[in-house]
């Protein structure tokens, strides 16, 4: 049995990738998208998504890093960790 990912356009990464595009492709989907297969059958809209993004029928792209994203970044790093100010005997929580 072949799985959902399987077998992937070549400009998607990673398994990860594939299933973060199919689930917002779905999203779209249940929200009223028109399918784009040439015949959907009685699929359910995840496994459509699934296949059209296999078959690279839908638009995607990576966006820009965010400001969030690079603050999670320097907060990785060993220059970017901060230790947790020692709590007192007189601080209420």
């Amino acid at each position: 049995m072949k799985t959902p990912t399987s077998k992937m356009p070549e400009k998607v990464d990673s398994k990860f990738r594939f299933v973060l595009v199919a689930a917002h492709r779905a999203e779209q989907l249940m929200q009223g998208a028109r399918v784009v297969l040439d015949s959907p059958g009685d699929k359910k809209s995840t496994r459509i998504a699934q296949e059209e993004v296999r078959e690279d029928l839908v638009a995607w792209e990576l966006g820009p890093e965010t400001e969030e994203d690079e603050i999670v970044e320097a907060e990785d790093t060993e220059e970017g960790l901060t230790e947790a100010p020692a709590e007192t005997d007189d601080e209420v929580h």
